[in-house]
């Protein structure tokens, strides 16, 4: 990926914010649509910490930094550029010429990095931010022997002895679907709150143990896990761990243009507001991925940016004919 910056007067049709797989989905489109497109991506992938992806069609048990790989591979083809770097503010320019159709308005991206660029549309992509339970020991295994989706890694961990370390009132549900993989669960309740008597007698009718005690250690040969050790003193052995950590969005950039937001249900936070095609209340804006949905996954994420891609191709051919139609 380039670390050579364009001139900052040189102004694209689009810039992205992200490189993963929402935002190549979404830069792919509006590429093949004839489109200058500029990728601006920080290299930090939700998914790095895993070896393998699964559940994506085709590509099943492919390490994802490759899956990225070969998608730059491919957008570079239809001159799709790279840039390494991070966003740090995003403001609105009222007068944008230098691009095909010479827009009248447009969006400023500065980077940390103190470049700007210029561009009449922005695709945001720039993912979500997992912060863990602070438990020693956690962190260090993320993606390998902790996880957080059963779809993903399920399969792996079938009838091996499962612990869920509960975080919030999502975790109820969490426990409840990991008891398809294995017979062998135990939840560690203390974070989903209270439990009524309804909840606690589908679990147990499940064979789900229900403990009180927090988790205060992970413990075992990293990355691999042999046990975790309880505010009790009790250590109880365990071969996979799933649990949620708290969701932030990496929109922080966005702040200066008070975008609309919505809270999400079952607490997982402020995110970005957006219609079906990712736009968000600012007209020359969208969203797309995890930046607006933390619950997607590579799969849902392609299909977003293969969505929103479309979207601002449109936008810009529908500017273009208003401006030309006015001049006449």
């Amino acid at each position: 990926m380039s670390s050579q910056p364009r001139t900052k007067t040189d102004p694209w049709d689009t810039i992205v914010v992200g490189g993963g797989v929402a935002g190549l989905s979404a830069a792919l489109l509006v590429a093949r649509s004839r489109r200058r497109v500029l990728v601006i991506d920080s290299g930090a992938p939700r998914n790095r910490f895993a070896a393998h992806m699964h559940g994506v069609l085709g590509n099943d048990g492919k390490p994802p930094l490759d899956f990225v790989q070969q998608g730059r591979k491919e957008l570079a083809s239809y001159g799709v550029e790279f840039l390494s770097g991070s966003a740090i503010d995003v403001t609105e320019i009222a007068s944008l010429a230098g691009t095909v159709g010479e827009s009248d308005a447009g969006i400023e991206v500065k980077l940390a990095s103190g470049h700007s660029f210029r561009a009449r549309t922005l695709i945001v992509a720039s993912g979500v931010k997992d912060t863990l339970p602070a438990v020693p020991g956690l962190a260090e295994r993320w993606g390998k022997s902790v996880f957080h989706c059963p779809f993903c890694d399920g399969w792996e961990v079938a009838e091996q002895r499962i612990g869920v370390l509960a975080t919030s009132p999502v975790s109820l549900h969490q426990v409840e679907m990991l008891r398809q993989w294995s017979n062998q669960v135990n939840f560690f309740a203390f974070g989903a709150g209270p439990l009524d008597e309804a909840a606690l007698h589908r679990l147990r009718a499940r064979g789900i143990a229900v403990i009180d005690s927090e988790v205060n250690a992970v413990l075992g040969q990293e990355p691999a896990i042999s046990a975790v050790r309880t505010e009790d003193g009790q250590e109880i052995e365990f071969d996979a761990i799933f649990t949620m950590g708290t969701l932030t969005p990496h929109d922080g950039f966005l702040a200066g243009l008070d975008l609309e937001r919505e809270d999400l249900p079952f607490g997982l936070g402020s995110f970005l507001q957006v219609d079906a095609t990712g736009k968000t209340s600012h007209p020359r804006i969208w969203a797309v991925g995890n930046v607006v949905n933390p619950m997607t996954n590579v799969p849902q994420s392609i299909g977003a940016g293969a969505t929103t891609g479309p979207a601002v191709a449109g936008f810009l051919i529908q500017e273009d004919y208003a401006r030309i139609t006015a001049q006449q």
